[in-house]
């Protein structure tokens, strides 16, 4: 009788082993089992394959799984795979993405950003560095708090230059009637609104479509994005004129943020920071190796008045400062710093 009763209990055991056998086989019994899991950090960017933004990320995601063993695992996401710029920070916020490498884009989450939007600001790597500690640490990345986004370090996006299919453009007055792509921050529109032109916000993923169609006649990137992206496949002239410099920042969503061990945040933090250097370092020999093949891609390069744009940049440096709550003070510092 009391055999009878246990009968099923082998046949019970047998099945649950053969589950087993079957999970693990298929590779699910250690996701299945939550203190085996590995934490997974998603980076996002919109950069293409061998443009400053795919290199930053993928030594920062090579620089940090080295110190998070096991605890968890940064894989990079690049060529706008988890999203554009605009779609990357709400994910952030929302937590669906842990990392992300905004640039232009965060002006349009936090006004004071715009700072990097007003042309010949920065002039150069040093110059951005006083700043940064300056201006951005004490005065723009607690604003970014406030909006639900980290900064975790500042990386670059390079130096500005314009690209177009019409003609060399060497004074602001040139640039009249050019449909001219920009991203997603309302100051870069309205920078080359003053020069003349006419501007447009688009999705970087989306650029290289435009300017082969004719629906944009030129667009304006440091020569990493212009290079890896390939627009001198589509652009015949490239002007030299280094309009802005653009910061980078490592960004992550503050309520995801919190929820990672203390451990895994300090690696992660500490080593965007320690990046920072290699970032500059690839950026200015990028600078210089990018602009000879560029120009063996076909594409004719000139130097433009500079002057002549400086002068055409007082009204949105007066725009920004009267619009933008506390805009003025940091300018006046951020130029005092280039002395």
């Amino acid at each position: 009788m009391n055999h009878d009763v246990n009968a099923p209990v082998p046949a019970r055991r047998n099945l649950l082993r053969a589950t087993l056998v079957a999970l693990a086989s298929g590779g699910l019994l250690i996701a299945a089992s939550p203190g085996h899991a590995q934490t997974e950090i998603k980076l996002g960017h919109v950069g293409e394959p061998g443009s400053l933004f795919q290199k930053s990320a993928d030594e920062f995601a090579r620089r940090a799984n080295a110190k998070l063993g096991d605890k968890a695992k940064v894989v990079v996401f690049g060529s706008s795979q988890l999203g554009g710029d605009k779609e990357l920070l709400q994910k952030l916020k929302l937590g669906t993405v842990e990392l992300a490498l905004p640039s232009t884009v965060m002006s349009s989450e936090v006004d004071l950003f715009g700072i990097f939007e007003m042309p010949y600001l920065v002039k150069d790597r040093e110059h951005m560095k006083r700043i940064e500690r300056d201006v951005l640490w004490p005065s723009l990345a607690p604003e970014a708090e406030k909006k639900g986004l980290k900064v975790l370090a500042v990386w670059e996006n390079g130096y500005r230059h314009i690209t177009n299919s019409k003609r060399p453009i060497n004074t602001p007055e040139d640039l009249k009637g050019i449909k001219l792509r920009v991203p997603e921050g309302k100051w870069r529109v309205k920078m080359f609104q003053a020069y003349g032109a006419n501007p447009s916000p688009m999705k970087f993923s989306e650029v290289f479509t435009a300017l082969q169609t004719g629906v944009m006649d030129g667009q304006e990137n440091p020569y990493t994005q212009i290079y890896s992206a390939k627009f001198q496949e589509v652009q015949k002239f490239l002007t030299n004129t280094g309009h802005v410099y653009t910061p980078a920042y490592l960004v992550t969503g503050s309520k995801k943020w919190a929820s990672l061990p203390a451990d895994v945040r300090k690696i992660l933090e500490d080593t965007a920071k320690e990046t920072q250097a290699f970032v500059h370092q690839t950026a200015a020999k990028d600078e210089e190796d990018l602009l000879a093949k560029l120009k063996s891609g076909g594409m004719q390069v000139n130097a433009p008045n500079k002057d002549a744009f400086i002068a055409a940049s007082k009204p949105v440096y007066e725009e920004f400062g009267q619009e933008v709550k506390g805009a003025q003070p940091l300018i006046e510092k951020s130029i005092a710093l280039g002395k």
